[in-house]
């Protein structure tokens, strides 16, 4: 097994660990007063802070009241939303270290175990528990056992990013099933014993008008995939106008008609479901269950235990990322009249996370913050 593959401990250092929440906290996230808003500091990520996040609104009772669900004589297993990549883990940090310092948070074995032997290293020693897809039992035993030490673990309950702050996705189960064991554990020893479930639910919302970037960043996604733009289009249309031209690109290279006089809504659904009818087919999934999430689970499942078919590993592949892709997008999408820079902003992060190429800067910039 290969060591992205392979589950080892955490081994927290609190001296990194509390280091590493000011850098945190100063680089970034807040910035360095003085010189995060003059020019030519503040277009240095560093000193203005990478994430640009200036204040979070965390209401006193609600930080006391998570606060004391952690400690001693209980395990915590905290749960917040998963809205943004990069700038989730910064502001997930910075509410840990007010609660529980030493909680160990869930992250993608990719981040891991992905990145050399001294990164890993370094990882296990700020306490980040790797996932391992399909072999998750050594996670979720260790978190068990440092949650019974009264330590807080925080997961991401929606799995992956999605970039919808307002709407929160289906729920992974592996928080309650491992607070379940940590209530019989502790119970046995305890008749007293108390377990939290403990969701933190964050949004972020920009401190002034940002309509002159984000059209400058909604220029960049379209000259990057080739899309015209009408000169009268607003900036909402200009968003619209890429999604319906992305679709009509993957209505294409399926072979599937472009629905003329059909909503996106309507195009999106018959599409995902034509493409989920053959990777059931391709994995031989019973068609009676139509479920998407469980077809996705059941496609990476067949990509573990079918490694030696190569070409049929490349072709379920594709049909899954294609839909994974398709489906991120849901009917809250299309609920709402108006949108927000915000949502804007959202909906930019999330074309160029599933659909913009271009080198390692521009990789860079498919997750960094908008």
């Amino acid at each position: 097994m290969s060591r992205i593959d392979t589950f080892v401990a955490p081994r927290p250092n609190p001296a990194l660990i509390g280091a590493m929440t000011s850098v945190n906290r100063i680089v970034m996230l807040r910035g360095i007063p003085g010189f995060r808003d003059i020019l030519p500091f503040n277009r240095l990520a560093g000193l203005r802070g990478v994430s640009d996040v200036r204040h979070i609104d965390f209401p006193h009772a609600d930080l006391e009241r998570l606060k004391a669900s952690c400690g001693a004589g209980k395990a915590t297993f905290i749960t917040p939303n998963h809205p943004e990549f990069f700038t989730d883990w910064m502001i997930d940090k910075e509410i840990v270290s007010q609660v529980s310092p030493l909680t160990a948070s869930w992250a993608t074995n990719g981040v891991v175990n992905g990145l050399g032997r001294l990164m890993q290293k370094f990882w296990l020693a700020n306490n980040l528990i790797a996932q391992i897809p399909g072999n998750s039992g050594a996670a979720k035993k260790h978190s068990i056992a440092w949650a019974l030490k009264g330590h807080g673990v925080l997961l991401h309950p929606e799995g992956g990013v999605g970039w919808h702050a307002n709407v929160v996705a289906p729920l992974l189960p592996g928080a309650v099933e491992m607070g379940l064991e940590a209530l019989k554990r502790g119970r046995a020893t305890d008749p007293d014993f108390k377990v939290w479930i403990a969701p933190v639910v964050w949004k972020l919302a920009f401190t002034g008008n940002v309509e002159a970037a984000l059209a400058k960043e909604c220029a960049y996604v379209e000259k990057s995939l080739k899309i015209e733009r009408l000169a009268t289009d607003t900036l909402p249309q200009r968003i619209h106008h890429v999604y319906s031209a992305l679709l009509a690109r993957d209505e294409a290279a399926s072979g599937m008609p472009s629905g003329e006089g059909a909503t996106y809504a309507e195009r999106q659904q018959a599409l995902v479901a034509e493409l989920g009818r053959r990777l059931g087919e391709s994995i031989s999934f019973d068609a009676a269950i139509t479920d998407t999430a469980e077809l996705l689970r059941r496609a990476r499942r067949w990509q573990r235990e079918n490694t030696d078919d190569t070409e049929r590993q490349s072709q379920v592949r594709a049909l899954a990322d294609r839909v994974q892709r398709l489906q991120r997008i849901g009917p809250w999408a299309c609920a709402n009249p108006r949108i927000t820079q915000e949502q804007i902003a959202e909906h930019l992060k999330r074309i160029r996370h599933d659909y913009c190429r271009g080198g390692s800067a521009s990789d860079v910039r498919r997750s960094a913050p908008v």
